[in-house]
């Protein structure tokens, strides 16, 4: 057998060194780009797997409109109801025969019924406020609030005064508190406030309101007072 020189046996061994590297470099992988790689082929998975989100459709302007008006229709009513309670009350504390104890009970019920109104509404109340503008409202009918007083003196007086006087502040008791209550809820529903309320502006309105009131207490049963 033919001997191999040194030269060739050292080159042989480059050769193999040389292989070595390169075959390890086409098949180990890099251990720092691995997890890379994983983490994006995951994230990929997950979008494509996801279902885009939807936004909530916005509310169309005719939705919002009628929403809004069955709001305020719906309080509205309530009002009603609010102001017929206490037409009914207005005209059993004017029952009580006692002369000027009477009034005194009709403006406690006027002023609940104002303090109901305002937090049906959500408008601030005062007390102070609330009885400036319903005195405020009552002075412009001098005619009325003097039949009043006077109704209620007559109760002193037995037999027909007494009757006469019972059924006339009790019809006057409940004309005058729906009149308050209809100018107050028109108030409330155009935005304005106790701060703001303007008596003289709504004196004309409070008029109408008060002879359409000695109509529906005319018509309240007995029963019902």
């Amino acid at each position: 057998m033919k001997k191999r020189s040194k030269l060739d046996l050292s080159g042989g061994m480059d050769r193999d060194k040389t292989q070595a590297a390169g075959f390890g470099r086409a098949t180990l992988a890099d251990p720092a780009t691995e997890p890379q790689s994983t983490e994006r082929m995951k994230k990929k998975t997950m979008n494509a797997n996801e279902k885009p989100q939807e936004l909530p459709a916005e509310p169309q302007p005719e939705s919002v409109q009628a929403a809004a008006e069955q709001d305020l229709e719906l309080r509205s009513s309530q009002a009603s109801n609010l102001i017929r309670k206490h037409v009914i009350a207005a005209m059993g504390a004017s029952l009580v025969p006692v002369p000027l104890f009477d009034l005194v009970a009709l403006s406690g019920v006027q002023l609940k019924m104002l303090h109901s109104l305002a937090k049906l509404y959500e408008v601030p109340f005062s007390k102070n406020l609330g009885k400036s503008s319903i005195a405020s409202l009552l002075g412009g009918v001098m005619p009325t609030s003097t039949a009043m007083t006077l109704a209620s003196l007559a109760k002193a007086v037995p037999g027909l005064g007494t009757a006469t006087g019972v059924i006339t502040v009790s019809v006057l008791g409940g004309a005058t508190t729906y009149a308050l209550g209809s100018v107050f809820v028109q108030h409330f529903e155009s935005g304005g406030t106790l701060l703001d309320f303007d008596a003289k502006k709504m004196r004309a309105y409070f008029s109408n309101k008060l002879e359409e009131g000695k109509g529906v207490a005319a018509d309240l049963k007995p029963g019902e007072t």
